[in-house]
């Protein structure tokens, strides 16, 4: 089989657009996720209260279906629920946002918990406003240490964009798809969409392994 490059040329804008599809939806629901799991960790570490336990509860029950699951449920019940009718990609979106969220909130939660304790009774015991104290205390530590598994997250929600293809959403993998079904050459586009994720996520394991690296050396020193 010969591995046809001008059609693979002469269909690459509609490639690339896909591509700016993807990483729209991704970054999308990455900020959508970041807001909603920041305030969900905050109220899951209200210990033992009411609204605590909602929040555990609600984040255990999105990071435990599996996302082909949630993305098909958005978009086939969502609108018959409230007799809406809602576009394939805002479906998608939807489903990446509840993903990033439950996760992204574990995330936060574990980053803020590693922060030593001491340093946090130290500014209480000077009277430093709370404020102040997450602002310079709290936050930046927890940030290096979520890093790593912030961007790990990153990654694994991009890989997970191309599911979005089973309701119709015109990212990398459905336009693929088509054009493979438009042309027959499955075998260029498919290989194409694989070297693009390549090169947008192997970069970032490598600084993810970086910053795990010296995150270890300075918690050890």
């Amino acid at each position: 089989m010969k591995f046809d490059l001008h059609t693979l040329i002469i269909y690459l804008p509609e490639l690339l657009q896909s591509l700016k599809n993807t990483l729209w939806i991704t970054f999308s629901s990455l900020l959508i996720g970041i807001i909603f799991g920041f305030i969900a960790c905050l109220i899951k570490m209200q210990n033992d209260s009411f609204y605590s336990k909602i929040s555990s509860n609600v984040i255990d029950f999105f990071r435990t279906i599996p996302e082909m699951v949630l993305i098909f449920w958005v978009y086939s019940c969502l609108p018959l629920l409230f007799s809406i009718r809602i576009s394939a990609e805002l479906c998608g979106l939807i489903s990446l946002s509840l993903i990033s969220f439950a996760y992204l909130a574990e995330i936060f939660r574990a980053g803020i918990l590693a922060v030593p304790k001491g340093e946090i009774q130290a500014a209480n015991a000077l009277a430093i406003p709370k404020l102040s104290i997450w602002r310079w205390i709290i936050v930046p530590p927890a940030i290096r240490r979520m890093m790593p598994a912030f961007i790990n997250f990153f990654t694994e929600l991009l890989k997970a964009s191309s599911l979005l293809s089973a309701i119709g959403v015109a990212e990398m993998a459905y336009q693929a798809s088509v054009l493979g079904a438009k042309t027959l050459a499955y075998l260029e586009f498919f290989t194409a969409i694989a070297i693009l994720y390549f090169l947008i996520i192997y970069p970032l394991s490598l600084i993810s392994k970086i910053a795990e690296k010296h995150l270890s050396i300075k918690t050890s020193q």
